[in-house]
């Protein structure tokens, strides 16, 4: 008889998915609670670069999940300029530590991320940073470009019967705004999870958003195991290995490189990505 030894997050991932109510449509929400998030803090706790795929996890992958922001739109950009902007006011300087805090997370927990760690939080409320934010990304996320390799990796498995979906902190607001240009791609998506969904109560690095997104596709909720995230954030990669998923990092190359430990392959763009690697159907010589 074949034994299968399960990672602690992998068992976490499994159990969350059983314990919600499975998913007939993306409009319908589980009103059952999610495991305290402790419980994922000590599946994190372990040395992660310990629990990278193995050659026979990633030929079992048959389901992706893509994050949007910084993966397959070049957005973050419009985010840090702003950022920029405003704690020039305070003569404070934005850099890379910082965003790689508030990558991936919902919008005012970033906010709180921004204000506390810049040390503006008596002049300047995380609700504020918000609306004064808001204002500038308006007109630029309807001038979002995609990033590069995404349209390729999209649609090839997209047209080789590969379930892909989206699970992205973007609200449904900003994410409209976003997308607007690019609605083909995003159309071949079965499914979009955001945060501002009823499901998602916490965000990355919680796992709540992958594990919503897992229990979408059809048939119901999908083995962690059997999925591959692709991500650019840190928080990001830890929210889909707390869901017991396997995961691609897609960094900024400006982002340090102890943040790549946690992920199972990093790559320095989506181009370099290799499907049969992780027993997809492999790219056909039109298409690379």
């Amino acid at each position: 008889m074949r034994h299968i030894i399960l990672k602690p997050n992998q068992i976490f991932g499994l159990i969350l998915c059983a314990t919600q109510t499975p998913r007939s449509s993306v409009r319908s929400v589980s009103s059952r609670s999610q495991l305290p998030f402790k419980l994922r803090r000590a599946s994190v706790s372990a040395k992660m670069a310990n629990t990278t795929a193995s050659d026979s996890e990633k030929k079992s992958i048959t389901h992706v999940i893509f994050d949007m922001d910084g993966l397959l739109l070049d957005t973050e950009k419009f985010y840090t300029e702003v950022q920029e902007i405003i704690l020039s006011r305070f003569n404070k300087t934005f850099d890379w530590s910082l965003k790689a805090k508030m990558m991936g997370k919902k919008a005012i927990e970033a906010a709180r991320v921004f204000v506390e760690e810049t040390g503006t939080s008596d002049s300047l409320s995380a609700e504020d940073f918000l609306v004064e934010r808001e204002a500038m990304l308006q007109s630029m996320f309807p001038t979002s470009e995609l990033m590069p390799g995404a349209s390729r990796l999209v649609k090839h498995l997209h047209s080789t019967g590969v379930p892909i979906c989206v699970a992205t902190g973007s609200h449904k607001r900003h994410f409209e705004l976003k997308t607007q240009r690019h609605g083909e791609i995003f159309s071949l998506m079965h499914h979009i999870v955001m945060g501002d969904d009823p499901e998602v109560k916490q965000g990355k690095p919680s796992p709540d958003i992958f594990l919503a997104a897992s229990r979408r596709f059809e048939g119901g909720c999908v083995d962690p195991s059997k999925i591959l995230v692709f991500e650019d954030a840190p928080s990001g990669v830890l929210a889909a290995k707390n869901a017991g998923m396997s995961v691609v990092m897609v960094p900024d190359p400006r982002l340090d490189t102890s943040f790549h430990e946690t992920a199972d392959k990093v790559v320095t763009s989506l181009l370099d990505f290799n499907p049969s690697e992780w027993g997809l159907p492999p790219f056909t010589d039109s298409e690379t």
